[in-house]
């Protein structure tokens, strides 16, 4: 018995090296056509399948148009392969694309799942084992149908198909395109050679055009007014201007105008004589001061009173202030740097926010983009809070499961990046705390449920808008018949982040 089972065993170990083997001679095809021929060739026959279909993605195809790129193997008409071809987008292989799991069944003509679908009853399809090629999202599909003898493909057939789809992956990518470098598909590679940007995470398009406004305007010793919503980092930035320009090395001091008091404000930025005022028992040096030949960063400038706005005002433009109960002007060598989330704009229609400091302020202004026009920096940046988070509360080394990224990137953050950092030390905590190694959607999310669409009482912004997002997809999917195609159609999406969403919220197809 245990020589039948070592012989088992040898066979098994034997078939896998074959198998490696000649995807390793596949690796040397230089164009696509014969790849894909002698890869379904070789898979139809490991497994031991009576039909084949091969087929990979192209974004760019329009829903019902051929694909650019298949191959069948075994099919004695094109009605067959058409009749395959069908199914592409919904039952059998929609549901293998959209789970990124292999479908294994010993009759689609029986299983509830598939039984009902017109491209099944009509092949009459017995054993199906469809597996995704590539992964998160899948780079097409490997399909194959029928068995010489009756039954399931067996435990052997399903794991080689397996590893031939997630190895046929990269070879697929070679000749499509050749595999760019990490430099050459980072917008921000460059910039990041010529700026110090210490602990700036992102490599988006949208973080490059920043750091080229940066590339601009940190060698000019101009005022620089930062925009941009709560929680995207403009503090950061004006640090990184700071950083890259003649004053680098110099003193930046950062204030926040919002945590000024009203009656203190003016002496805490110009300083005070002793006795100026009630708690000046002695000389009080401000922040100008301390910035002397360096950068003064205002942040939330627009909390500025006004009585002080005009103070701000003289220092900009005759570079000369007065410290509170002091008879003579001083002279301050420093750039100003202010930032702000509030329409100024409209603070000045409404008179709290003066007009002429307002365009003196404003002689270059910045934007910082929001999370949300950034999101291929979620990833990362959610990787990095977790290891701070990690290191701050002393927790041992926990990473992001696929499922809690793909939930951080189609998550909303109206607090952006200060948002995002929250969220992953809280899901850090509850991770360490459950004694697991890899921080989970339920970690990020603890609060979201499965029920049903309702009213979004008591829910916050972010819940309620996870909530539709996710009703809308479930929808609109049972509205197609799971088409994914005709789903992105639909909803304006592309197709690849359409299965994003759907690892995402979880979904699977009702088996009724």
């Amino acid at each position: 018995m245990a020589d039948a089972n070592e012989s088992v065993a040898l066979a098994r170990v034997q078939r896998e090296r074959d198998l490696y083997l000649r995807l390793l001679q596949l690796g040397g095809q230089r164009e696509l056509a014969p790849l894909l021929r002698d890869a379904l060739g070789l898979v139809v026959d490991v497994t031991g399948a009576q039909q084949g279909y091969l087929e990979l993605h192209d974004d760019d195809a329009q829903p019902g148009e051929a694909p650019r790129w298949w191959m069948a193997h075994g099919f004695s008409s094109a009605a067959e392969i058409a009749q395959i071809r069908a199914a592409l987008s919904r039952g059998i292989i929609a549901q293998a694309l959209a789970s990124g799991q292999t479908i294994v069944t010993p009759s689609a003509l029986l299983d509830p799942r598939f039984s009902e679908l017109d491209s099944v009853r009509m092949a009459k399809i017995e054993a199906v084992l469809c597996a995704p090629i590539g992964e998160d999202p899948p780079r097409g599909v490997l399909y194959l149908q029928g068995r010489a003898a009756p039954g399931l493909f067996s435990e052997d057939e399903h794991s080689l198909a397996e590893h031939f789809a997630k190895h046929l992956a990269p070879f697929v990518d070679r000749l499509l395109q050749p595999l760019p470098s990490g430099n050459e598909t980072d917008p921000t590679f460059a910039l990041r050679q010529t700026l110090r940007l210490d602990g700036v995470i992102g490599r988006s398009t949208a973080i490059a055009a920043t750091f080229k406004q940066v590339v601009l305007l940190a060698p000019l010793d101009v005022n620089v007014l930062i925009t941009g919503d709560v929680g995207t980092g403009k503090s950061q930035l004006a640090r990184v201007i700071h950083d890259n320009g003649p004053r680098a090395g110099k003193p930046f001091v950062h204030i926040n105008c919002a945590n000024l008091p009203e009656t203190l404000a003016e002496s805490e930025l110009f300083g005070a004589l002793p006795g100026a005022h009630s708690t000046a028992m002695r000389r009080i040096e401000g922040k100008v001061a301390a910035a002397e030949h360096g950068t003064l960063f205002l942040d939330e400038v627009s909390e500025l009173p006004l009585t002080v706005q005009a103070k701000l005002l003289q220092l900009l433009q005759s570079k000369e202030y007065f410290p509170l109960g002091s008879p003579k002007p001083l002279v301050a060598d420093v750039r100003v740097i202010a930032a702000t989330n509030t329409d100024l704009k409209q603070a000045v229609v409404e008179h709290r926010f003066r007009e002429d400091l307002f365009f003196r302020l404003q002689v270059v202004p910045m934007r910082v983009p929001s999370l949300a026009e950034r999101r291929e920096d979620i990833a990362p940046l959610g990787a990095y809070f977790c290891a701070q988070a990690c290191a701050r509360f002393g927790l041992p080394h926990l990473e992001l499961s696929r499922n809690a990224v793909r939930a951080l990137e189609t998550a909303q953050w109206p607090g952006n990046i200060r948002q995002l950092e929250h969220a992953l030390e809280a899901a850090a905590i509850r991770c360490a705390g459950e004694s697991a190694t890899q921080i989970e959607r339920a970690h990020l999310f603890p609060e979201e449920s499965a029920r049903p669409l309702e009213p979004a009482t008591g829910m916050t912004f972010q819940q309620a808008t996870r909530q539709f997002q996710e009703h809308l997809l479930r929808e609109t999917l049972a509205e197609t018949g799971w088409n994914v195609v005709e789903t992105a159609r639909r909803l304006d999406l592309a197709r690849a982040h359409v299965y994003n969403l759907i690892r995402a919220f979880g979904l699977a197809r009702s088996k009724t």
